[in-house]
């Protein structure tokens, strides 16, 4: 990606940022309480800009299953997360549900100096959903999952294969 945010750094949740006690780390080096973290994605998502940038400076970063163990598993899916990111790290997308039947628009930023990208359903405070923008070109990636009670779950984002020119999009069984 070249939207101006530097060399590319990598959010591996439980490898280079864990949580130990009520601490986050990256590396060795404690960075926020674990209430601090998720404030802080909190406000990325809140930085999202009232106008939508032009339709030409997006770019789709991919389509994603969400396995909500944090591990890829052979499970028929039912979480699909589809994502765009605009030349000034607004975050478009939206996130399907597939045992309800539903979908809704998603919206989120990127913070330029961490490269945190964070998003949420439009409209609403939470669960947010975060991992470092780089994490998002590569097949798999965890997140995290920061919801209303405070609480935080690791999940896994599996990126879909993009159909091949004249492939039919695969079917629902």
């Amino acid at each position: 990606m070249t939207y101006g945010w530097g060399e590319p750094i990598y959010y591996n949740y439980g490898d280079n940022v864990y949580y130990a006690g009520d601490q986050v780390y990256y590396g060795d080096q404690p960075v926020a309480t674990t209430t601090e973290y998720a404030q802080q994605a909190a406000a990325i998502v809140a930085n999202v800009p009232e106008t939508k940038p032009a339709p030409d400076d997006w770019m789709p970063l991919g389509v994603y299953v969400i396995t909500t163990d944090g591990k890829p598993s052979d499970a028929e899916p039912m979480m699909y997360l589809q994502l765009a990111v605009s030349k000034q790290g607004v975050l478009s997308g939206t996130l399907q549900n597939t045992l309800t039947d539903s979908a809704q628009s998603i919206e989120g930023m990127v913070d330029k100096q961490t490269q945190r990208a964070a998003w949420t359903p439009a409209g609403k405070t939470s669960p947010i959903m975060e991992t470092g923008i780089s994490n998002l070109t590569q097949d798999t990636t965890p997140v995290l999952v920061h919801f209303a009670d405070e609480s935080t779950q690791q999940w896994l984002l599996v990126r879909l294969d993009q159909p091949k020119d004249g492939d039919a999009a695969p079917e629902k069984k």
